[in-house]
């Protein structure tokens, strides 16, 4: 996994990008005020702290539906563009018009680099490690941060700061931001499949995955271009070696066979009477073992939670969950062990993940018509313990139906089954129930074509109006508000007038520097303390969970807000407060960068179909961008208005709203594949 790893890594210098600039404006806005007697007018300060913020919520508006258009990867080379473009305009600004202008330019770049990065990175990744690397946006960001206010401070301390050269030399590392984007980065696998771009999409995980063969990828891709929406249950499975005398005897026509790697049947799954089964008596299992208080609890968050919830029960910590494999010493579950028979042949309902031995097409609202997949696929772990295979629809139709199994970790721990470092495994000789999502496939065992009705789905604007979509969109915005809620911007953007206005530059007058030094230092060390929380934050987010860390981030943020709001009635002096309020801003925005900074993107990137993912990801963005619009715009004024004590008070309020929030209504999605998770969104969003 090193090269997408690498991939990755080179998409977030976008972030890194933007974690400058946030820093640069920050700390050269006192200079700008100085020059251009910004004083006594705040609105224009706050103006030119928020004008990329501005031109950010209107590139926000059209940047999905443009990616959806033209891909993701030309998206990050306008932004890497942008960046170098604002940076020189900077660079020679006389005045504030010019400054506002290149303030613009360089909200195009931040608003491309946001909103595209963490969706470019989540579908090229493996559900196995796509919470760590979607972190990565958020390390690089603040890593950019730290590397800028310490250029800051050090300009700070010669005799005359030139803040055209703190905000102008952004141009430099955008130059290889933008070679990169150019002549390394690929196209996203997904966006190439839905425009019917098959064989790019190959070569493209064949390079990401450093494996030949990723024909169940390429099979997941295809059907991720239509989620189940209302045909998808939720049906329960016993797995048992094919040598089981009850297996032998019990297996009937729906039972699906499992192949080993000497290509023999090695396991069977057979259907369990009663759909549903499975997840409802996880959810029953789990409900019985808490106390009253913890099932009154329970019975507050939205079924969907618990719903996701049921699939990571009882999964030990130090495997996280997704490494999981469904069936030890399983590696093809395909029909390739009888060539005899045909593909799609009433004696045998199961079929290999794609496409017959000869090759065939697909077409999905014309993207995909005409597209040649190739051979046989062999690899039907998609990640997390799922798998992916296929079967016949009931009553003998010939209709084709994509099953998503995995081994359920609760029953399965209750049948002796034991948790080794890579995750679930069943005993050899172990039969153990499984659960599966069933849905129409978008293939047709006629031609191999995607069924007119399935093509004919709602995409663009119109898949809005899906419910499993509406639902997700419920989760998404509500975390992008709560984020800026919290109060974040206002720390990040206004962190060296807050520490100032508290006495820090007294605090640190021993030093020898300016008060203007003495709160950027104080920010040096502040961003420098966010880079190890949020390596625990990638460490974590593929383990706890993003669910996990969020709950267990904002009470710390609650505490340190709270801190800050009571200071005042204390009997304390002035360089004690001081003290207390440099520790409590480091405290919060370190935390915060590890849960909220950066979960609510990761999220959002994961939770919505192919077909709208970029649509819905601009229309979260939007709301972030007019969420900080207005905070960043606001802030001054409030801070005028209520002072410190009483801004800190509101965003207090924001952060219990946000933790209710989240465990009410935000599901856990670590180790999922991302067609998964859309199709739980899809039985969530059922009235029954």
């Amino acid at each position: 996994m090193r090269e997408v790893v690498v991939v990755a890594i080179a998409a977030t210098l976008g972030n890194l990008l933007t974690g400058w600039d946030s820093s640069t404006i920050a700390g050269g806005m006192a200079y700008i005020k100085e020059e251009f007697n910004l004083e006594a007018d705040p609105t224009l300060e706050g103006l030119i702290v928020s004008m990329s913020f501005l031109t950010g919520t209107v590139v926000t508006i059209f940047s999905g539906t443009v990616s959806d258009m033209l891909g993701r990867r030309p998206m990050l080379i306008t932004s890497s563009a942008m960046f170098f473009i604002s940076g020189l305009v900077m660079s020679w600004a006389p005045n504030v018009a010019v400054v506002l202008l290149s303030r613009l330019l360089d909200g195009i770049a931040i608003a491309l680099a946001l909103t595209l990065t963490p969706l470019y990175i989540s579908e090229i990744a493996p559900p196995d490690i796509r919470g760590t690397l979607n972190t990565l946006p958020q390390f690089s960001s603040s890593g950019g941060m730290f590397l800028a206010y310490i250029m800051v401070f050090s300009l700070s301390l010669t005799d005359s700061p030139s803040w055209r050269a703190m905000l102008g030399v952004i141009s430099i590392p955008s130059v290889a931001y933008f070679f990169l984007a150019v002549f390394y980065l690929p196209e996203s696998p997904p966006w190439l499949v839905s425009k019917g771009r098959i064989h790019e999409a190959k070569k493209v995980l064949q390079r990401i995955r450093e494996v030949d063969d990723v024909s169940g990828e390429l099979a997941l891709l295809a059907e991720g271009m239509n989620p189940g929406g209302e045909s998808t249950t939720v049906e329960e499975y016993i797995v048992a070696p094919a040598s089981d005398l009850i297996a032998n005897k019990e297996a009937g026509r729906e039972c699906i066979k499992l192949y080993g790697p000497n290509q023999g049947v090695s396991m069977l799954a057979q259907p369990v009477s009663g759909q549903g089964s499975m997840i409802s008596r996880s959810m029953l299992t789990l409900s019985r073992q808490g106390s009253i208080v913890a099932q009154a609890a329970a019975n507050l968050k939205d079924p969907l939670v618990n719903l996701f919830g049921s699939m990571h029960e009882n999964i030990a910590p130090e495997s996280g969950g997704s490494r999981s494999t469904l069936i030890p010493k399983v590696a093809n579950i395909s029909n390739m062990g009888e060539p005899d028979q045909s593909p799609f042949g009433t004696s045998d309902n199961l079929h290999a993940p794609l496409l017959a031995a000869q090759g065939s097409v697909l077409g999905s609202n014309s993207n995909l018509r005409g597209s040649y997949v190739g051979e046989v696929p062999k690899n039907t772990n998609i990640g997390g313990g799922w798998q992916l295979v296929y079967k016949s629809a009931e009553g003998g139709k010939k209709d084709l139906q994509r099953v998503y199994l995995r081994a359920d970790p609760t029953l399965v721990s209750q049948q002796g089954s034991f948790v080794s470092g890579y995750g679930l495994h069943a005993d050899v000789g172990e039969t153990f129930p499984a659960a599966a999502l069933v849905s129409q496939s978008v293939l047709s065992t006629k031609d191999m074509k995607v069924k007119s009705e399935i093509a004919a789905k709602r995409t663009g604007w119109g898949g809005l109006l899906d419910p499993g979509v509406k639902r997700a969109l419920i989760v998404g915005i509500g975390l992008q508000v709560l984020q800026q809620a919290a109060g974040i911007n206002g720390f990040l953007y206004y962190a060296p007038q807050i520490l100032q206005q508290a006495g820090v530059g007294g605090l640190l007058s021993n030093l020898g520097i300016s008060s203007t030094s003495a709160t950027l230092l104080v920010n040096v060390i502040t961003t420098f303390t966010m880079l190890p929380c949020i390596a625990l934050s990638m460490r974590l987010m593929d383990i706890a969970g993003r669910r996990s860390i969020m709950l267990y981030t904002v009470p710390i943020l609650i505490v340190s807000l709270t801190v800050l709001v009571v200071r005042d009635s204390l009997p304390i002096n002035t360089t004690l407060s001081a003290a207390i309020t440099a520790v409590c801003v480091v405290v919060y925005e370190s935390v915060f960068c590890m849960g909220f900074g950066v979960i609510p993107n990761i999220l959002c990137s994961e939770i919505f179909p192919t077909s709208v993912r970029g649509i819905c990801i601009s229309i979260c963005s939007l709301t972030y961008w007019i969420c900080t619009l207005i905070v960043t715009s606001s802030f001054p004024v409030l801070l005028r208005l209520l002072g410190l004590t009483g801004v800190f008070g509101l965003f207090v309020v924001g952060c219990i709203i946000s933790w209710i929030f989240v465990y009410m209504k935000v599901p856990e999605t670590k180790g999922m594949p991302l067609e998964v998770i859309i199709e739980f969104f899809a039985i969530g969003a059922k009235p029954e």
